[in-house]
This record gives structure tokens, C-alpha cells and sequence, in this order.
């Protein structure tokens, strides 16, 4: 009897294990000190694994790091992966850049999430980064480990490899690499088919030059 009323107890989702653990070791800090997603205002979705990216993006852009740059396109998104940016020197501000060429280096971090597969852009009333179409960063990250110069390091691909699986996210890797597939394999069949190889009959010997007949 016991063993059965065991396996019906309800296993503790991780929002009610955190709140279990704030109730014994935080039980004095009032809730104003706190946000939370379901009744505070100002909210957004990112993936979980986006710190991870950020550094391999730092990683790839040493110089002009661009990590914060698309950590501030995520917190802009309105929970869909389409912005619309009217004023970049707001974008570049909060980024944390500042003075004259503000704008034109945020565009500088832009045009390196671009080309790292992190975004997809279209020119508009604003400028080259009117409109913004945010990709997976996971799908981006596995990109940039197989086919960007130099790829990601092992160091920051284990750790992001791991926390993807503990967030039951390695489906995204599974998907990208089904679809990478594919396209090869679209690409091979339109592709027009090789040569033939050398033919490896003997040809007949050349006739002999008018000089020969005389030796």
C-alpha cells in the first residue's frame, strides 16, 4: 500500500522546487524585490542556452564583440523573432555604445551576427537593419562549429552541447542537420551529371609526318 501511494505523488515541477527552496532560504525578501514572468510586465522568451552563444560569438568577433549586441536584439523581440527597428541609435545605446559613431558601430556588430547566421536582415526607412528576422541561436551555434572559419571551441561547444540536452533542446541540432542534409542532397540531384572518365581504348597511331617518309 505504501509502495503505491508513493507513485502517485506528484513529482515537483522545477518552478515549484524553486519556490520551495526560496520559501526555506530566502523567506524574508518581500515580493516587490522580485520579478516574476507571470505577473510582472516586461517580458520576453529567450532560449536558455544564449549566454553560451554570446561567448562564442565574443569568441569569433575579438575586437568588436558582438554577444551583448544580440543579446539586446532578444530582449527587444516581442516574444516573436521579427523586429522592426525604427530608430537604430536606440538599439546602439542600449547595446553600450555611445558618442558620434555609436550608430555606425553598432552596425558593425550587426553585419557580424549576419554573417555568424545569428540574424537575417532587409533594408527599410531606418537603414540597412530595418527589419531584423532573429534565427535559433542553437541552429546558429552548430553552424558556426561545422562550417565558420575556425569554427567554436571545444571548451564553449561541450558546455553548450550540455546545457542544450539538460533543457531538452538537442532536437533543434537534430532538425538543422536533417535539413542540411536534405539540401546536400536536392543540391547533388540537380547538379548535371560528371564527365565520362578518359576512354583507356588505344587510339590509332598518327599518321606519319611527311619528314618521317623521308627518313
Amino acid at each position: 500500500m505504501a509502495n503505491s501511494k508513493q507513485a502517485g505523488v506528484k513529482r515537483l515541477s522545477m518552478t515549484e522546487r524553486a519556490q520551495q527552496q526560496k520559501d526555506l532560504h530566502f523567506p524574508s525578501v518581500p515580493d516587490p524585490w522580485l520579478w516574476h514572468r507571470k505577473s510582472n510586465d516586461g517580458f520576453t522568451t529567450v532560449p536558455r542556452t544564449l549566454p553560451l552563444v554570446m561567448q562564442a560569438v565574443d569568441a569569433k568577433s575579438k575586437g568588436q564583440p558582438a554577444g551583448h549586441t544580440l543579446f539586446c536584439l532578444w530582449a527587444r523581440s516581442p516574444d516573436h523573432p521579427l523586429l522592426s527597428i525604427e530608430n537604430p541609435s536606440t538599439f546602439a545605446t542600449e547595446a553600450g555604445f555611445v558618442g558620434e559613431r555609436a550608430v555606425d558601430t553598432w552596425r558593425k556588430r550587426m553585419r557580424c551576427l549576419r554573417d555568424l547566421n545569428l540574424i537575417v536582415t532587409k533594408p527599410g526607412g531606418s537603414g540597412e537593419f530595418h527589419y531584423v528576422l532573429l534565427l535559433n541561436p542553437n541552429t546558429a551555434m552548430e553552424w558556426m562549429r561545422v562550417s565558420a572559419p575556425n569554427g567554436v571551441s571545444d571548451a564553449i561547444y561541450a558546455r553548450f552541447l550540455d546545457r542544450l540536452a539538460e533543457v531538452g533542446a538537442m532536437g533543434d541540432l537534430h532538425a538543422v542537420r536533417e535539413l542540411w542534409a536534405a539540401q546536400n542532397a536536392a543540391a547533388a540531384a540537380e547538379a548535371p551529371p560528371p564527365p565520362p572518365p578518359p576512354s583507356t581504348t588505344p587510339e590509332a597511331a598518327p599518321a606519319a609526318s611527311a619528314i618521317d617518309s623521308l627518313l
